[in-house]
């Protein structure tokens, strides 16, 4: 067959959404939509299974649940990942994460020396895992002196590689290069403006969510759980001023769903598979609000953008990247008072209506 065939291989997979399932689902629609190539998808699932759709396949091995996580699993079988691989030949591998399975890919090109091999940085797991749960565990000494064997770590794969793709500099290029790893490239992803726009506002979601006429809306799209900073949202939303009448829209799953979904004055949708419902309630809030300190590029946050949003949210990761100045309010990492101050002067900003539209949508890189 012709063309090139290339692989994808990745732990984080989830059953339910997330920013690495919409990257890999984005990149096999324009490779087969605007090359002659092939792409190949190897994936933690339910069963083992093998679904061949003419120049798309998809290797799906069966993986236990991650403990506390039930939309991810746990892709440990090394040996099945390459015999995968083995069977398809792929021309060029590109990895996700940094755990197992990229010395699964470095085995397999050991063997395959004509096979390029990619790394791309799509989790800062030695900060967002390695540091939080040193911490939790023995406080901020321990926590720091495992991320700082966890980058060592990170590092000495790296180099092992062709190329590292960081999806923003401060959200991961400048770290990698700071390790000492070298060829690293950024490739910021994108959205989909015609999906991702002002026009789906809708007054019955709004209403939904138990906004009054003009009561502000604010939105936050993402996991509920320790690692994306839910809880500094909600608090920073309890310190709002009662007459400002503000209603929190909270999208997506996880472990602090249901603490959250009884509190007042915040809706809680659960995981939204409808993109298109997912636009829709962009559109209809008035800010989007993030206290996620470790993102590598922050898809929802662009996606929110795209739909003519201003955002609060902290000043660390590629949020910094993501939120120039003109667009919104940066604050300090877990630091719900700071946040909710933002969130009061951004509402109040008569200028705010201008960042609506054009502004929100320009590209920046």
């Amino acid at each position: 067959m012709s063309g090139l065939l290339y692989a994808d291989v990745t732990q984080s997979w989830s059953e339910k959404g997330g920013g690495i399932r919409v990257y890999l689902n984005r990149k096999r629609r324009f490779i087969l939509e605007r090359t002659q190539d092939r792409h190949l998808l190897v994936i933690p699932g339910r069963r083992d299974e093998v679904v061949e759709e003419a120049r798309a396949i998809t290797v799906t091995l069966r993986s236990p649940k991650v403990p506390g996580s039930p939309n991810y699993r746990l892709l440990l079988r090394n040996g099945a990942v390459r015999e995968a691989l083995r069977r398809f030949r792929p021309d060029l591998i590109e990895c996700q994460d940094a755990y197992n399975l990229p010395w699964a890919v470095l085995r397999y090109r050991r063997d395959h020396p004509e096979c390029a091999l990619v790394a791309s940085f799509m989790t800062d797991f030695p900060t967002a895992y390695t540091k939080r749960i040193g911490d939790g565990l023995a406080g901020d000494r321990f926590g720091s002196a495992a991320a700082r064997v966890a980058y060592r770590y990170l590092a000495g794969l790296y180099r092992r590689f062709d190329a590292v793709i960081a999806l923003s500099e401060h959200g991961g290029a400048n770290k990698l290069r700071s390790i000492g790893v070298e060829r690293v490239f950024v490739a910021p992803l994108g959205v989909d403006v015609e999906e991702f726009s002002e026009a789906g506002r809708a007054e019955v979601l709004r209403a939904e969510a138990g906004c009054v006429g003009n009561s502000p809306l604010l939105i936050y799209v993402g996991r509920l759980d320790g690692e994306k900073r839910a809880a500094t949202v909600i608090e920073a939303f309890a310190r709002l001023p009662v007459n400002l009448g503000a209603k929190l829209v909270l999208i997506g799953d996880g472990p602090l769903r249901k603490q959250f979904a009884g509190l007042s004055g915040v809706h809680c949708t659960g995981f939204i598979r409808d993109r298109g419902l997912l636009a829709r309630w962009l559109a209809s809030a008035d800010l989007y609000v993030s206290g996620m300190a470790d993102e590598t590029f922050g898809i929802s946050v662009i996606e929110a953008q795209a739909a003519g949003l201003p955002v609060v949210g902290v000043a660390a990761g590629a949020m910094i990247d993501r939120v120039p100045a003109g667009l919104g309010l940066l604050g300090p990492v877990d630091d719900a008072k700071a946040m909710a101050a933002n969130i009061v002067a951004l509402l109040a900003d008569p200028g705010r209506a201008a960042i609506r539209g054009a502004a929100a949508r320009m590209p920046r890189h």
